[in-house]
């Protein structure tokens, strides 16, 4: 009976730790899509199985919150991490469902869990194991082609699924944690030649004609409406439609009557746009900004070089995600079927997110007690 009542003492002293604005306004970033999602007309369980998945996501962050995340540090903990990854997307191909045209799900009954979503965790904390015992010599070209190998590895077998938001994302997370681990900019005008090259070759002989068509879109947006250029244009036509102040939330007649595809997802964002208006488009903007302010904190806290980077490099991922939804949804970006952190629905981005978040709020409880020792051996392995 004692030794329980310390351990639930212990759990709730660790949760004394946690920023409770970071983590309420990921709550309220949750809410807003499924506000959205509820105001849907129809047969449709979006709703209600979101309110699972943010059940389960909120006990795995507190969970994760509670975890001493130091042993993450050790090389053979974090390559481990990363064969183990390429293991599970090779696995993709063997066992994996197809669901609109991509093989990218595991499928167990009426469960379907996206690997490549986890997977970005792993590529940050790879990264991040990395840099922080390089950043003396971070002006080494070689540096940038070692990294990328990691990085490309995983994109490419991400792509081939075929995935083209999230491969995009991942090479995101690279470039950006290449970024804030002080690469010169010589280099990194190397990096946008050779990115560069490496379009021209995925353009020729690994895009499919769909992903083509939705970049061509992105030039000649009203070129196909019907066409290749219909999400974009109806997405587009949702969020002008909100006007200052949107129609009202259950009034938006582009979700409502199904001419928004995917409204549940990649066009979440529209959807909400359609019925809160410009006025909720510059509080949920407000609202992303406090997040995001918080996780930088957290960052800059870090117990060591490890720690800081992971915390920026959870940063890129969130931006780059709400970025390139936000940009495919007003028709400036091509559609690439990614969605915007927290709002969209789906239980494993969302698991993914709050798991990050989670670890976040584990490093976050020794921030001040790094040691002598503890930096030393990031100098060792990887």
């Amino acid at each position: 009976m004692g030794s329980a009542i310390y351990l639930v003492n212990k759990f709730f002293s660790r949760l004394r730790s946690i920023d409770w604005l970071l983590f309420f306004s990921a709550i309220l970033l949750v809410c807003a899509g499924m506000v959205t999602m509820y105001s849907f007309t129809g047969d449709n369980t979006y709703f209600d199985k979101q309110v699972v998945w943010l059940l389960v996501s909120v006990i795995v962050f507190f969970v994760c919150g509670t975890i001493d995340w130091r042993f993450l540090r050790r090389t053979d903990v974090i390559v481990g991490l990363f064969i183990l990854s390429c293991i599970v997307l090779v696995g993709l191909f063997l066992v994996g469902h197809v669901s609109k045209g991509a093989q990218s799900w595991f499928k167990l009954g009426a469960i379907s869990f996206q690997p490549s979503d986890s997977i970005k965790l792993v590529l940050i904390l790879l990264l991040s194991k990395y840099f922080s015992r390089r950043h003396i010599g971070i002006a080494n070209i070689r540096h940038i082609f070692v990294s990328g190998f990691y990085a490309f590895v995983i994109f490419v077998l991400v792509l081939i699924q075929p995935d083209f938001g999230s491969a995009i994302i991942i090479f995101c997370i690279w470039l950006g944690m290449m970024l804030v681990s002080g690469i010169s900019k010589k280099h990194l005008a190397l990096v946008f030649l050779v990115g560069a090259a490496a379009f021209a070759g995925l353009w020729l002989y690994v895009f499919r004609d769909y992903q083509k068509e939705r970049i061509m879109t992105f030039v000649h947006p009203l070129a196909d409406i019907r066409g290749a250029g219909y999400n974009a244009h109806q997405s587009v036509i949702a969020i002008g439609s909100g006007g200052f102040i949107g129609k009202g939330v259950g009034f938006g007649t582009q979700s409502r009557l199904k001419f928004l595809p995917e409204y549940q997802t990649d066009f979440i964002f529209a959807a909400f746009a359609e019925e809160w208006g410009l006025v909720g488009v510059l509080i949920l903007f407000g609202l992303f900004a406090v997040f995001m302010w918080r996780v930088l904190v957290n960052a800059n806290v870090g117990a060591s070089n490890f720690e800081i980077l992971f915390g920026l490099g959870l940063a890129v991922l969130f931006v780059s995600h709400f970025t390139i939804h936000i940009g495919m949804n007003i028709g400036l970006l091509p559609v690439t079927g990614t969605t915007v952190p927290f709002m969209s629905y789906g239980g494993t981005h969302l698991l993914t997110e709050f798991a990050g978040l989670g670890i976040l709020m584990g490093m976050r409880r020794y921030r001040r007690v790094a040691h002598k020792d503890i930096v030393k051996n990031e100098f060792s392995g990887l």
